[in-house]
């Protein structure tokens, strides 16, 4: 059971809303809960949803957000990148080809230095 903690989901059934709650949550008012997005998939290896890793960091990028130069946004953004690139560096590098400086939604140069440092 969920032992009360409220909504959270339990089981891998729950995948697909613990996904959609985790989209609501890369856009919430709250920084923390913005982070927790971001970082929600550390260590999950050959299960990462990269779509998933995709949206919620995009989500935090560009000027449309207010925290797309937030240190702890940009410090998790990196560290979300680095622990995939364990698992998929190519993955990775593009996205973070892609993410250039001059491109719509830029990396924070702290979020690239954190992604490519074992790379």
């Amino acid at each position: 059971g969920s032992r009360g903690r409220g909504k959270e989901p339990n089981s891998l059934n729950d995948a697909s809303s613990a996904r959609a709650l985790m989209l609501e949550w890369a856009e919430a008012e709250n920084m923390w809960t913005r982070r927790i997005a971001i970082l929600c998939q550390l260590s999950f290896g050959e299960k990462t949803d990269t779509q998933l890793l995709r949206e919620v960091i995009e989500s935090n990028l560009g000027a449309d957000t207010a925290y797309s130069a937030e240190f702890f946004i940009t410090k998790a953004i990196g560290w979300a990148l680095r622990d995939f690139a364990r698992h998929d560096p190519k993955w990775v590098l593009d996205f973070v080809d892609e993410h250039h400086p001059d491109s719509a939604l830029p990396l924070a140069k702290l979020s690239k230095k954190e992604a490519l440092k074992h790379l």
